[in-house]
């Protein structure tokens, strides 16, 4: 988020003016004409804080430099009143530095972990990581944040305001912290749920991801075998009047029909193509995705047990931290990344609790999120009064469950991967191999039966270099033993 400055005129004719932030400038407007409708001022002027670069010169001292401010004029006359004879001030151009890497963010937060747990004022821990980090556009964000602190500035609001760079969870858990009567113990906890996060990604791509390219391309490989290639061969043996075998002939017709209907193909692949980008940026047909992930065979398991374990690790940390529970909850369901989970939670057992006064395990219950093991612990804990405690032990179980499955899954899917690659590729050889028992019916001239001979034996002659080269470097070895 950027920083606007404003000005505007209430109906007496007096001047007034503020700050606000907000990603662009149209945002910025619409805030200000929310803020207007209370107080019936009228907007003449709104400033975006930028950098603006610089050159003055003192006697012979000559200074280059950058300075945030909302004008050029606030540049020079800070230059002026310090001595300096203004050489030139402009707009530095922007360049996008983009998002920091999530290592990088994570990182901030254990190093951040640490040193508050040696008891070193957050300003100077802030001062440390910012000299030390690589990464521009983090290093900057935590300069703007040290300044906006040292200012006066409420954390919470501080980093919300960075939450584009450091992410929603990530700002709205380091703004609590700082209110906290324990910084150091939700640090580490956003670090502990960060890693967790990061790892169950990896291990999804592992298990999903890897094993889902493979198979296209495998797919694209076959079709473009059996579309293009297969047919130069085939038509080859046709050409000459030579009788195909029965999968030979099977294959060439399944070739005929898929070149006919090629453009529907394509069409086909578009279509869904957009399908599945629209149904994961609709709201609700996202919520549908989030709620049929739950019970997809193998992962559903594993994702909703996830989802389960980041709820309790936020609500553990947030439980002590904040003063409202209904907050707790709230932050909690947004942390999953589950839009179903969080719609649940929001739209059940927050109004169970304020509008009937029911308890946390009747209402977790109505919402239809939380596992039966989910539900008894929390039952359990609400009657000895752990609530927070058990959050703990239950995200921790989950935890332990969830790596130990989400490892015999990555396993399991890159052996059936394996194995369908397998049975594409003998089918692929067994049909081709067809081809080399193929026999005339009459035995045509030497000139005449030359290409079928060269086009049989091509493969042939292929597998003995193949065998030739392998036995050379085998000896080769051999040798070198």
């Amino acid at each position: 988020m950027a920083d606007f400055r404003f000005q505007g005129v209430v109906p007496s004719g007096k001047m007034i003016q503020g700050t606000i932030s907000a990603s662009n400038a149209a945002e910025a407007k619409k805030k200000i004409q929310d803020l207007s409708k209370g107080r019936a001022f009228k907007l003449n002027k709104l400033e975006k804080r930028t950098v603006f670069v610089y050159k003055a010169t003192k006697g012979e001292k000559t200074i280059e430099g950058e300075q945030k401010a909302y004008s050029k004029g606030e540049v020079d006359n800070a230059l002026t009143q310090m001595g300096y004879k203004v050489v030139y001030v402009r707009k530095k151009i922007a360049v996008s530095m983009g998002k920091p890497p999530i290592t990088d963010i994570i990182t901030f937060v254990r190093l951040s972990a640490d040193l508050l747990r040696e008891k070193l004022p957050f300003n100077e821990v802030l001062n440390l990581l910012s000299n030390d980090i690589d990464n521009k556009a983090l290093r900057e964000t935590l300069k703007d944040i040290n300044t906006d602190l040292r200012k006066g500035a409420e954390s919470e609001r501080v980093f919300q305001k960075y939450e584009p760079v450091l992410g929603k969870f990530t700002s709205k858990m380091l703004g609590l912290a700082s209110k906290s009567g324990a910084m150091a113990e939700m640090y580490d906890s956003t670090a502990k749920f960060l890693e967790r996060r990061l790892e169950f990604k990896k291990s999804m791509k592992s298990a999903m991801l890897m094993p889902m390219i493979t198979l296209v391309l495998l797919i694209l490989a076959t079709i473009f075998y059996v579309a293009y290639i297969f047919p130069e061969t085939a038509r080859m043996f046709l050409k000459y009047g030579i009788e195909l075998p029965p999968m030979t002939e099977a294959t060439l017709e399944f070739s005929d029909w898929l070149v006919a209907n090629i453009l529907f193909f394509i069409i086909a692949i578009i279509g869904a193509g957009v399908g599945v980008f629209m149904l994961f940026t609709n709201e609700k047909s996202r919520r549908w995705v989030d709620k049929v992930s739950f019970r997809i065979p193998v992962m559903g398991g594993l994702i909703h047990k996830t989802a389960i374990e980041v709820f309790c690790r936020v609500f553990y940390s947030l439980y002590s931290g904040s003063g409202e529970n209904i907050d707790v909850i709230k932050t909690a369901a947004e942390a999953t990344g589950n839009s179903y989970f969080e719609h649940q939670i929001k739209t059940t057992t927050i109004p169970m609790m304020l509008k009937h006064g029911k308890g946390l395990h009747e209402s977790f219950e109505a919402s239809g999120v939380f596992t039966k093991t989910a539900l008894s612990r929390f039952h359990a804990g609400a009657e000895t009064g752990m609530v927070r405690e058990t959050s703990l032990q239950l995200a921790n179980y989950y935890e332990r469950e969830t790596t130990y499955k989400l490892k015999s899954v990555v396993d399991f899917m890159q052996l059936w991967v394996a194995m369908i690659i397998m049975i594409v590729m003998t089918a692929i050889t067994i049909v081709s191999s067809e081809t080399a028992v193929i026999k005339p019916k009459s035995a045509p001239g030497m000139g005449e039966f030359l290409p079928y001979m060269i086009l049989v034996s091509g493969p042939v002659i292929h597998s003995l270099k193949k065998a030739y080269h392998g036995c050379r470097s085998f000896l080769a070895r051999k040798k070198d033993r």
